[in-house]
């Protein structure tokens, strides 16, 4: 078993300690990047747990796979935030914190005493990351949020799906995956400004204001042209061949950003013509010619094998790929050379994408593993 695995490496976010009082996908996300990196992670839930715990099949021990996706690294107290008693043991534990996560509806905490408006004021250093769907104010403000729902409303959906078909859903949850990366951010971003000033702050990440940040390049070429995006299928917007195309076995997906790499690749391909045709020479005309020169490659590919086409390319200098499923992708070499599939007994999960050369990411407890306390530290507050 690798180091980052087993050890109970430093971290780069050693001696912080996080309340993680969020549900569902972006807050616990944010948590356990926190927690991958070395924060120390306690992560509070109703009497009945997370709701995520029955989002299934499939369960292990009644829990569902969902939630083990995103509650490693961190230990659980269940905590009736309702009550008085749970309310003043989540004071307590806000006093020993360095950062709280929370995503109830805006005002909930509020109403119990202990939101930030309340807090700030006692703990002065802390630093409070709210996750929401629209953030507290505006003609959205306060409303709940969910990801396929700011998908449809963001536009996300709207340039998804094949030319002249239906809008469709990302097939994952893209929008509380961001967000909850956003929310990392504005965690490490507070962490450094505490630094000089040793204030906390508020920091909200909304559901809403993620899902609008990944427009990007319809937003741009709407900023440009005026022109409303249309769904394009796999083919990208704005360059070409940046598409699927057939071989003789399975799709192909072509990434060619460039002049140099579509000459390359026609030469690769025996057509060499295809790199001086006024039609394809530049990426402007590459773009504006597609659906010609789509025929066109896919002429040139239909004898050949996609895997060892895919890889042809790519030891060229030209981006290539086949198209895997799920399961071919958790298997393949390279994700195991970059450590991105971890096991610790039974628990497998995806591994922290961002590696640090002195202070990597350790996966120190699997999911589900109970504490009270945090755990005792030596050295000071970042």
């Amino acid at each position: 078993m690798n180091q980052t695995i087993s050890g109970m490496g430093a971290g780069a976010l050693q001696g912080l300690r996080v309340l993680d009082l969020s549900r569902i996908l972006g807050g616990p996300l944010c948590g356990q990047i926190l927690g991958d990196h070395g924060a120390d992670v306690l992560k509070v839930e109703p009497p009945q747990g997370d709701d995520t715990r029955t989002w299934g099949p499939p369960f292990r021990d009644g829990v569902a796979s969902y939630y083990y996706g995103l509650n490693r690294n961190k230990r659980i107290q269940f905590l009736d935030l309702s009550a008085k008693e749970g309310q003043q043991r989540v004071r307590e534990l806000m006093a020993e914190a360095d950062v709280v996560v929370e995503n109830f509806k805006i005002g909930t905490m509020e109403k119990w005493g202990i939101g930030w408006e309340q807090m700030q004021h006692e703990f002065p250093q802390l630093i409070w990351c709210r996750v929401s769907g629209f953030g507290e104010d505006g003609p959205l403000g306060a409303l709940p949020g969910y990801d396929a729902a700011i998908q449809a409303m963001a536009g996300i959906m709207s340039v998804n799906g094949e030319a002249g078909g239906d809008p469709l859903r990302v097939g994952l949850p893209v929008v509380d995956m961001v967000t909850g990366m956003n929310a990392v951010i504005g965690v490490l971003l507070a962490l450094h400004e505490r630094g000089r000033s040793s204030k906390g702050q508020l920091i909200n990440a909304s559901l809403y204001d993620s899902g609008i940040s990944l427009l990007h390049p319809h937003a741009a070429n709407w900023f440009m042209n005026g022109k409303i995006p249309q769904r394009t299928g796999n083919a990208h917007p704005n360059i070409y061949p940046y598409d699927v195309v057939n071989t003789a076995t399975s799709p192909i997906f072509l990434a060619v950003g460039n002049d140099r790499q579509f000459k390359l690749m026609c030469d690769h391909l025996g057509r060499s013509e295809l790199g001086t045709d006024e039609r394809f020479a530049t990426a402007g005309q590459r773009s504006v010619n597609r659906v010609a020169l789509k025929d066109l490659l896919e002429q040139a590919l239909a004898t050949r094998d996609c895997v060892q086409l895919a890889d042809e390319l790519m030891a060229i200098g030209v981006p290539a790929a086949p198209v895997l499923d799920v399961e071919q992708a958790l298997e393949a070499p390279h994700t195991k050379h970059s450590e991105m599939v971890i096991q610790m007994g039974e628990y497998r999960g995806l591994g922290a994408p961002v590696k640090l050369s002195r202070t990597p990411a350790t996966y120190r407890f699997a999911p589900l593993e109970e504490g009270k306390e945090f755990l005792d530290r030596q050295d000071t507050k970042p």
